[in-house]
């Protein structure tokens, strides 16, 4: 399998886009929010939270801002008129973060406010480590200006991030941990996985232990076993944590962790731009190469 990943993914940018959408499908709730709105309704029947998601990244100029924005309000507006369990997750640089900082920040404030307004709450995703930075200054400017229904995303395999988690835990910060996807330089960033998967477990422990509430997002087994281990160290009770995974990724085990007693948000992604998504995924998650091969070469 990681051979054929590896061809796979290589071999991406020649694969014929209707291929790539007809495997994408387990993966993304489809290109428009009522799409999603129904995705989401499949998953509240079996009592899995959600996470709306505006797939994008880098805009061009203002109005491709302004859009954006509306789009997100539009997601708060759906969730708050079909009583979804989901909050909404969103990228800064959707909102302007490359162009004008200033901007950005005035428009997830504006989101943040909003959700705020409909008591729920807006995830602050992390992207490449360019932008680590300025995210975390628009979290931590959100704090202090009294928004405490937002949190922000922390990626394991950066070598930064223990230093970040030992200062958003004094402030009692929501986190999402997650191993991380972009490809980062080793200068910055860890590349073996088990140098990963260590990170990643001291980090949890530096999180509960410092009494934030944190998303456990990982589809990895052992990641998964210990962070149960971790969960019974510390005595938490359910409503202090939540496991998070990604839309049509590892099902039989996602439902195996509700049974087991823990709650778990599913990342529920929808949009135009499904196909950059699906592409970093894809080197992400081996078993795609399998549906791939199944969708081009196995007729059924």
């Amino acid at each position: 399998m990681p051979l054929l990943n590896k061809i796979i993914t290589t071999a991406f940018p020649f694969i014929p886009k209707s291929i790539v959408g007809q495997v994408a499908k387990r993966y993304i709730a489809g290109v428009a929010l009522s799409d999603g709105i129904r995705q989401v309704k499949e998953l509240n029947k079996k009592t899995i939270m959600a996470t709306m998601d505006l797939l994008g990244e880098d805009v061009k100029n203002n109005f491709e801002i302004e859009e954006v924005k509306a789009e997100i309000l539009s997601i708060l507006q759906a969730i708050e008129e079909n009583k979804l369990t989901s909050n909404v997750s969103l990228k800064p640089t959707q909102l302007g973060l490359k162009i004008d900082k200033e901007l950005a920040y005035r428009n997830i404030k504006k989101i943040v406010e909003t959700a705020k307004n409909n008591g729920n709450f807006v995830r602050i995703d992390m992207e490449d480590a360019a932008t680590t930075d300025d995210t975390l200054a628009i979290y931590r400017r959100l704090q202090s200006d009294g928004l405490d229904n937002t949190g922000v995303v922390i990626q394991a395999y950066l070598h930064r991030s223990e230093e970040d988690v030992r200062s958003l835990v004094k402030s009692k910060a929501n986190i999402r941990l997650c191993k991380g996807i972009y490809n980062e330089s080793p200068g910055i960033a860890y590349k073996d996985r088990h140098e990963i998967r260590n990170n990643y477990l001291k980090l949890l422990n530096i999180i509960l232990e410092g009494g934030s509430y944190v998303g456990i997002a990982t589809h990895d087994d052992f990641l998964i076993d210990h962070a149960h281990a971790i969960i019974s160290k510390f005595g938490l009770n359910k409503d202090q944590y939540e496991y998070q995974m990604l839309l049509g990724v590892r099902e039989k085990r996602r439902d195996q962790i509700v049974n087991d007693g823990h709650r778990i948000r599913i990342y529920v992604p929808f949009g135009e731009q499904w196909y950059a998504y699906s592409s970093r995924r894809l080197q992400e998650n081996p078993q795609m190469a399998w549906y791939i091969t199944k969708a081009i070469f196995i007729r059924q």
